[in-house]
């Protein structure tokens, strides 16, 4: 089975992370799914980025629940591209998205932006934190859901498995071959992040990983090929 190939915050190895430029060049690499992730700004906008602060990826800086959208929107995130907002990255490409709830005040707002804009069908939400699953579970109970873990990747299968999730997406250096079958076992698929080199993809395989999170379009297209090409 193809290894399902996902854009990690677009491609943020070529474009500025988290931008429509970098979703956009991710759906023309190839990838099957786009990643973003998801704050709220001060005034209650779903605004796409990593960080709490926009220090790291735009010429502002503070913390974003501090900053309204407007005062969001001068900031240059990167080759003059603007902070968007969850709409836009939806509306900029075609490909499915998981969208990371970063905060989990988020969730509320996010659901129902799904539901207004009508994207149930291409829309995966994921998060580190389970009160922002649980909650998207309670207002959509259809949603496929994601648990993403680091450190606690251990647990993941069973937590996501109570969350009611149909995946887990966690850190490669944290993934061994029980937590892989424990999770096939249950019935959840298992990606993981970030898979950004060629001995990283071989790891993946190895593992028997159903799809990995990726920066580089050079992975994407070895992914793609089932080579083991250096990236």
């Amino acid at each position: 089975m193809a290894l399902l190939i996902v854009g990690h915050r677009g491609l943020m190895a070529v474009e500025p992370e988290n931008t429509l430029r970098s979703f956009r060049a991710a759906e023309r690499a190839g990838v099957d799914a786009v990643e973003l992730d998801l704050h709220l700004s001060k005034d209650g906008g779903l605004v796409v980025m990593h960080d709490p602060a926009v220090d790291r990826t735009t010429d502002g800086s503070g913390r974003i629940a501090d900053l309204t959208l407007a005062e969001l929107r001068t900031l240059d995130a990167g080759r003059g591209e603007r902070v968007p907002v969850f709409a836009e990255a939806a509306g900029a490409v075609t490909a499915p998205l998981q969208a990371e709830i970063k905060d989990a005040a988020a969730a509320r707002v996010l659901a129902a932006e799904i539901g207004r804009l009508r994207l149930h069908g291409r829309i995966t939400v994921i998060s580190f934190h389970d009160d922002a699953l649980r909650e998207t579970r309670a207002l959509l109970p259809d949603m496929p859901l994601a648990l993403v873990t680091g450190r606690s990747t251990a647990s993941a299968p069973e937590r996501a498995v109570a969350l009611g999730a149909g995946m887990i997406s966690c850190e490669l250096a944290h993934l061994d071959t029980a937590v892989v079958e424990r999770a096939h076992t249950a019935g959840l698929r298992v990606i993981s992040w970030t898979v950004n080199t060629a001995a990283d993809l071989a790891r993946a395989r190895e593992l028997g990983l159903d799809g990995v999170v990726t920066d580089s379009p050079s992975l994407v297209r070895a992914a793609r090929d089932g080579h083991r090409q250096a990236v």
